[in-house]
């Protein structure tokens, strides 16, 4: 095809062509139609690399797929907080695809975590949706500049894995506008993706393959989404439904059956043909716009590799470092402990999981640089200690200057499929973490998991440094942070809690298999933790550098519905290094449920010793609004704001309160449910209170310490025990109606 399907394409297209077309073929392909010279095109999943299977192919994709290189996991890649780092590796996984022959490439992830246990949560970028949808976003910009399409998943709430297919995820709409869906509203406005994927679950009871209006009233008519829709892989359960509701392409398709109950459903008067034409003609066009020669041809795969080192270590968050032990040294001086350095979880299981280009131990790094201390000290697939193990391990920390150990989560806790049961390490691993600090103060502990766990050593421990699953190049990006080759700067796209039961998902995650309720509401991570002023381990946004950053000269102005910021940025540190400042919008104006602050901006600062930099960012209108399920709208009020700048959710280092008058003037009616300390706050009421005589009375209230804080929570119908009787209410609403 060399141009745009028109009409006249389609009107060539038998009834059966057109009914296969909207159906996947061969699990990874879209339908060919021979006759017509219209080609196939392949997608395939790629959220941390590419997952192009070799040979024959199969629904779950358990299939030794070809080589690619495996960056770091999106748990791992938000950490960064840089847009610029996710377009140079959403631009490395659109090179890959494109040379593989693959136009459609699955990911990115952008699911909100909500509770520490999904188990899909190393795949997502944050419990935060701005900094989801500016990532997603900027790795969406980098794929497609490649002219390979995405697709956008798991549109959407879909925030477990256990019952995933028929769960239904319960909450108010302001929590699905605000949390659940501002991500993919933000990336399909910002970088227009090929493609979305519709999610297994249900929404408020609807399954979301068949929710015409989250396929279609929200994301089309809104949102202004033009690319296709396609499931997850056997997602659908009504093809008919979803083709009513806006799904264009069901994947991987069921075959034969698949073409037949469209062509009867058309005959039986079931669908319009009219319907289908539409799913047809943007399928053609996902086509037309992304397909790309399917013979594969070389590209630079150790550029990749180098590239996912240098994404890992600068996204690595370094969470302690008492008595700067870090930077090591000397790595000859360091004992070595846990199998995790001879065998690392480097990436995530289920369909994100790569077949890597190359992949570098930790422990062969360490090798090759001449330490040779090292005992595996546990067994990565067991939870019990082996005593000869811990002893043995125990008593070689003793005697070393520094014990770096490995720690984490197998991957047989932690994958696509399955909801976990505990945020904890398994048992081995904390008692080796435990006995090993108790005798060697300079114990530092690097931490491979693909979300929030708990840490009762934490204090115990000289330092902490969380490398997630850190891709193919873990090895050389650890050793990078640990000997100071690189000053670590990222900061933590979740909230660490000290405990699975400070979490406000606790006790109903999972509960039932058929619904999951989202009691919490929009108070999801430091947005709860911050509400209930409930202590955690390590706050949203938390990191620490090898240098000193200060924040200085906060100026706020206010011009044209807009705020623009400007502060200074100061590495005040003895190294070069690299800053995560975070811009916060606290709302006192709306009276409603509000967060005590939202992260509404955020930006990473390069400085070298000793530099300033003057840093100015702007915030519109949406920064200071609010989802009103009543109206359907975003809502911004008018009143007092305070914009906050800081290190992380808990560490503000500049404020400035501001006023916002951006509204036109629409007074309230006044009614007999209006609150006397409304009334009297109206000078434009004033006439009206003289004309009917109930003034006296009300200024009698106002002027009376014990009683003016009473009048303030009065109806107006309640004025009658004050001694304004019926008539004047009568007159004075007459009288105010008429000035409105």
């Amino acid at each position: 095809m060399t141009a745009i399907p028109s009409n006249d394409f389609i009107d060539q297209l038998t009834l059966t062509e057109k009914a296969s077309l909207v159906s996947g073929k061969d699990f990874w392909f879209t339908a060919g139609v021979e006759r017509l010279n219209l080609k196939k095109i392949m997608m395939t999943d790629g959220p941390s690399g590419l997952r192009k299977q070799a040979s024959s192919a199969d629904a779950l994709g358990l299939n030794q797929s070809v080589k690619a290189v495996t960056f770091p996991a999106s748990a791992l890649t938000a950490s960064s907080f840089d847009r610029s780092a996710l377009t140079h590796l959403g631009q490395h996984l659109g090179t890959a695809a494109k040379a593989e022959g693959v136009s459609i490439l699955l990911g990115p992830g952008i699911n909100i975590k909500r509770s520490p246990l999904a188990g899909r949560n190393f795949e997502y970028f944050s419990e935060d949706p701005l900094v989801a949808g500016e990532l997603g976003a900027a790795y969406v910009t980098g794929v497609q500049s490649q002219d390979v399409g995405v697709s956008v998943k798991h549109f959407a709430a879909n925030n477990r894995e256990n019952q995933r297919f028929t769960s239904s995820s319960n909450m108010s709409e302001r929590a699905l506008r605000e949390i659940y869906l501002a991500a993919f509203e933000r990336i399909v406005t910002k970088a227009h993706p090929a493609t979305i994927m519709c999610s297994y679950n249900a929404i408020n009871g609807t399954l979301n393959s068949q929710n015409f209006r989250l396929l279609t009233t929200i994301l089309r008519d809104e949102w202004g989404f033009d690319g296709v829709v396609m499931s997850d892989w056997g997602a659908v359960a009504d093809h008919i439904a979803a083709l009513r509701a806006g799904l264009d392409l069901e994947m991987p398709g069921k075959g034969p059956q698949s073409t037949t109950e469209i062509v009867e459903a058309i005959q039986h008067g079931d669908l319009t043909e009219a319907t289908l034409n539409i799913a047809v003609k943007r399928v053609l066009k996902m086509i037309h716009e992304w397909h790309v020669d399917s013979t594969p041809h070389a590209y630079d795969q150790e550029k990749q590799h180098q590239f996912a080192r240098q994404l890992a270590a600068n996204s690595f968050i370094l969470l302690k470092n008492d008595h700067q032990v870090l930077p090591l040294d000397n790595l000859q001086d360091v004992t070595i402990l846990g199998e995790l350095a001879e065998k690392p979880r480097y990436q995530g299981g289920g369909s994100s999981h790569v077949n890597a280009f190359r992949v570098t131990t930790p422990l062969s790094v360490a090798q090759a640089a001449g330490n040779t201390t090292y005992q595996a000290a546990y067994q990565v697939n067991a939870t019990q200690s082996d005593p000869n193990r811990l002893a043995q391990a125990v008593a070689a920390a003793k005697k070393a200057p520094a014990v770096v150990i490995f720690a984490g989560v197998p991957e047989a806790l932690e994958s696509e499929g399955f909801d976990k049961t505990t945020m904890a390490l398994p048992e081995n691993q904390n008692t080796l973490i435990s006995q090993v600090a108790a005798v060697n103060n300079r114990t530092v502990v690097v931490l491979q998991n693909g979300s929030a766990i708990e840490m009762p050593w934490a204090d115990d421990v000289a330092a902490i440094l969380e490398t997630y699953l850190a891709g193919e190049a873990v090895g050389e990006a650890t050793w990078d942070v640990l000997t100071g080759a690189v000053n670590p700067s990222g900061k933590l796209a979740e909230s660490f809690p000290f405990k699975l039961a400070d979490n406000p998902t606790y006790g109903t995650f999972n509960a039932s298999p058929l619904t999951e309720d989202y009691h919490e509401d929009i108070f999801v991570g430091y947005r709860y933790y911050d509400l209930k002023q409930r202590a955690v381990r390590y706050p949203f946004g938390f990191g620490l550098s090898y240098t000193h950053f200060s924040y200085h000269d906060l100026k706020v102005t206010v011009q044209d519905q807009q705020v623009t910021l400007r502060y200074q940025l100061t590495n005040d540190g003895p190294v070069d290094g690299q800053e995560i400042s975070q811009i916060y919008v606290a709302n006192h104006a709306s009276h409603i449920e509000v967060p005590r602050r939202e992260l509404r901006d955020f930006v990473k600062t390069a400085l070298r010793s000793g530099e300033t930099k003057t840093i100015t960012r702007i915030l519109t209108r949406r920064d200071f609004s609010w989802y009103n399920a009543r109206t359907a709208s975003w809502q911004m009020d008018d009143g007092n704001y305070t914009i906050s700048v800081g290190q992380s959710s808990r560490q503000l280092n500049l404020s400035q309160d501001i006023s916002l008058t951006w509204n036109p003037k629409h007074l309230a009616p006044i009614t007999a449910n209006t609150y006397i300390g409304d009334i009297m706050a109206r000078p434009d009421l004033r006439p009206a209170l003289e004309q009917t005589k109930m003034a006296t009375s009300l200024d009698q209230l106002a002027n009376d310490d014990t009683n003016s804080e009473l009048m303030k929570n009065m109806p107006l119908r309640a004025a009658i025990m004050v001694g304004i009787d019926a008539s004047q209410l009568k007159e004075f609403l007459r009288l105010t109606n008429q000035i409105q």
